[in-house]
């Protein structure tokens, strides 16, 4: 008896120790400052929008966080914060074993630069996200003119904007093309041509869909057409129909020419309407030139 109750003795005083060393460690680790701040920028790899020290100028909104009990450090309301910036697709803080505050800052890629018809510029990403100009770098990314608005304000103009993506992420994610394509004009009927970089002739891909077997035609055409007739030969090329390529040759009659890996192009001649072609100048802003076809 008196062997059972000195062993219940035993366990309820180790449980108040416990309780009372849990307790200490607490209240030791509530009195603990923050020594230092941390910032880590991951999510874009050529190009960065947002620096440390944007990050640490809005943390200061918050207060002066070096010095500051941890426990009185409020982490949702600075990562609340950090996610208000536009360039800041995720935020993350936590407090390592040195007493640091770690900063994990997840940031927004863009994939286009759409300049409007009220002249405006603005960046996009893959979420359809409208993203500012910086002063501290301009992005490589597809240029498109000719949207219709500065802001997403109609149905319409949140198909064309999703349209957009499409397109410009296709051309952002491959190599060759982030080459070729100087400027991607967007057409009143919500279609697109594109202005490449080699060759003095302009690109119909018409609508978005399928977008990757209409480059893949163009590429094809590229490696077949133009390898015997060199980039200066044609004035416009027309991918937006299967499995072919409707071409405009410089003063020639239309031809047919068979593609390598059993995909044909067609070439055909039609007539050349004087169409209006935005370019982008140097002065980053969209005008009008025009060009006969």
């Amino acid at each position: 008896m008196f062997k059972k109750r000195l062993i219940q003795t035993l366990w309820i005083a180790a449980g108040v120790a416990t309780v009372v060393l849990l307790g200490a460690a607490m209240q030791q680790k509530n009195k603990n400052k923050c020594t230092n701040i941390k910032v880590e920028i991951s999510g874009v790899e050529e190009h960065v929008f947002i620096d440390e020290k944007d990050i640490l100028n809005i943390i200061n909104t918050y207060g002066n966080v070096i010095g500051k009990e941890i426990s009185a450090i409020d982490l949702r309301n600075v990562e609340s914060l950090l996610d208000k910036n536009l360039w800041v697709k995720n935020a993350e803080l936590f407090f390592n074993n040195q007493k640091e505050l770690i900063v994990n800052i997840k940031e927004r890629e863009p994939i286009a630069r759409i300049f409007t018809l009220q002249e405006g510029s603005f960046y996009i990403d893959t979420a359809a996200n409208i993203l500012p100009l910086s002063e501290k770098l301009t992005a490589r990314v597809p240029v498109f003119t000719g949207f219709p608005t500065n802001k997403v304000q109609t149905y319409a103009d949140s198909l064309l904007m999703k349209d957009v993506i499409k397109v410009g992420a296709f051309i952002h994610t491959d190599s060759f093309w982030s080459a070729q394509v100087a400027q991607v004009n967007i057409l009143p009927n919500a279609t697109f041509e594109v202005i490449p970089v080699m060759g003095n002739h302009v690109v119909l891909i018409g609508s978005a869909d399928d977008i990757e077997k209409k480059f893949n035609r163009l590429f094809t055409f590229y490696k077949s057409a133009w390898l015997q007739n060199g980039f200066n030969k044609y004035e416009r090329l027309n991918v937006e129909y299967n499995n072919q390529v409707v071409a405009i040759k410089k003063g020639a009659s239309a031809n047919i020419v068979t593609a390598p890996k059993e995909q044909t192009t067609s070439i055909t001649t039609s007539v050349k309407p004087v169409t209006t072609t935005p370019v982008v100048t140097e002065n980053k802003t969209a005008k009008a030139v025009l060009k006969k076809q």
